[in-house]
């Protein structure tokens, strides 16, 4: 098994190599287990939040094991990059990977469970979620000082924008599940539509993140909103067609 350790944390790899032995049969089971498994233990008065990745096929167990890296060291490389760069992501401890001569089988992200008040996800199914205008502006000045960065967010959907409430009026974001970003030396306006577009479809919050997001880039609040609303609906589309084509595949496969 090979295990890398954030250099602040090496002394605990012995609670998390024990935390790993238990993974199956002990922590608290976030989400479901559709795909990935993450579970939640307690250790030094801290919460410590396991990423198990979903078992790669023959393919790409060879390429993670002998190509590409694994979406476990993405996540730990990129969240230490993220908060380089003053972007919150909850804090990286380690990442392990069990690999073969057939390459990678298993691998684990290690992380702090981060405490939270929200998701951006709620700000769209909870219309009178309180201070949810004031939430959307900030969340547009998080994403712009991310998109100034160069920073592309592959997976920028509204259940990976973690938020907590830290003032009466101020709130700080986090980022999760990080394996997939791209890092450019900018990002043209036409990237920075398509990133937000993939967090809601929903005309009201689009356009007060319009409101906020426009200023900034020096566009005006019309153009960025409809140019927004086009790509989120597009995004939609996209989505619900590979969708129906892998409900396609499972039944002819069955």
């Amino acid at each position: 098994m090979k295990k890398v350790l954030h250099s602040d944390y090496i002394s605990l790899q012995n609670k998390f190599d024990f935390l790993l032995k238990n993974f199956k049969s002990s922590g608290e089971l976030i989400g479901s287990e559709k795909r990935n498994v993450i579970k939640v233990f307690e250790i030094d008065g801290f919460n410590v939040n396991i990423k198990s990745f979903k078992k790669p096929n023959l393919i790409n167990s060879l390429i993670y094991g002998y190509i590409r890296k694994s979406k476990a060291q993405r996540s730990f490389e990129y969240a230490q990059v993220l908060l380089s760069k003053n972007i919150g992501t909850p804090q990286p401890f380690a990442f392990y990977e069990n690999k073969t001569i057939t390459g990678l089988k298993d691998s684990y992200y290690f992380s702090l469970q981060q405490d939270v008040d929200l998701m951006f996800r709620n700000l769209i199914f909870e219309p009178d979620y309180p201070n949810r205008d004031e939430i959307i502006k900030q969340s547009a000045a998080f994403f712009f000082k991310i998109h100034n960065q160069g920073i592309e967010f592959i997976d920028n959907t509204a259940g990976n924008t973690l938020i907590k409430k830290v003032d009466e009026n101020k709130y700080e974001f986090y980022l999760v599940d990080l394996n997939r970003m791209n890092f450019h030396d900018s990002l043209s306006l036409e990237k920075r539509i398509k990133n937000i577009a993939k967090l809601t479809t929903d005309s009201y919050i689009n356009s007060k993140f319009s409101e906020a997001y426009a200023p900034l880039f020096g566009l005006s609040e019309t153009d960025f909103y409809n140019m927004l609303m086009e790509a989120s609906q597009t995004f939609l589309d996209k989505f619900n067609r590979r969708k129906k084509l892998k409900k396609q595949l499972k039944f002819w496969k069955k």
